[in-house]
């Protein structure tokens, strides 16, 4: 938690059961902000019982997938085609890399991150509806870390 601007984040590092340890890392992370909180909780109590919190009140819910440095990474324009059809529109995603190089005689090491950002509407949550949205957008995760897994050894060099 920050305090100074009481932003709260909740972190869950998570991997498909039959991929401990490694190669892929994902990390489901939650941020609220004190005064989107504060808003929420005042629509809430400015309205009655039977009628239902302003849907508009949203909290950022961002899926990474990191691997880690790759030998033989993959062509970043195709793995971005091919995994926004594995994210669909509930999981939305950005393929991003970094090109690192340790010294002037080292080949680069890549590292290919990519990430997924939806917003979740706290009325929803608070009422507990359309969980199978958010069941949805966890079943394309898993299927992003499966698509990632399968790819993996080669892009790491072990086959």
């Amino acid at each position: 938690m920050e305090t100074y601007s009481n932003r709260q984040t909740w972190e869950v590092d998570l991997h498909p059961d039959h991929a401990c340890g490694g190669p892929l890392d994902m990390v489901l992370c939650v941020e609220a902000e004190s005064r989107t909180l504060l808003t929420f909780e005042d629509d809430v109590n400015s309205r009655p019982e039977d009628e239902d919190p302003d849907d508009a009140i949203t909290v950022p819910m961002t899926l990474s997938f990191v691997l880690p440095p790759l030998h033989l990474g993959p062509d970043l324009l195709v793995l971005a085609t091919d995994i926004a059809a594995v994210g669909g529109t509930e999981l939305p995603l950005q393929v991003s890399s970094v090109d690192r190089v340790a010294a002037v005689t080292d080949a680069a090491e890549r590292t290919v991150n990519i990430e997924g950002r939806v917003e979740l509407a706290l009325s929803r949550i608070y009422l507990g509806q359309d969980l199978e949205v958010l069941c949805e957008m966890l079943d394309r995760a898993r299927e992003v870390c499966e698509f990632l897994l399968d790819r993996a050894p080669a892009w790491l060099g072990e086959f």
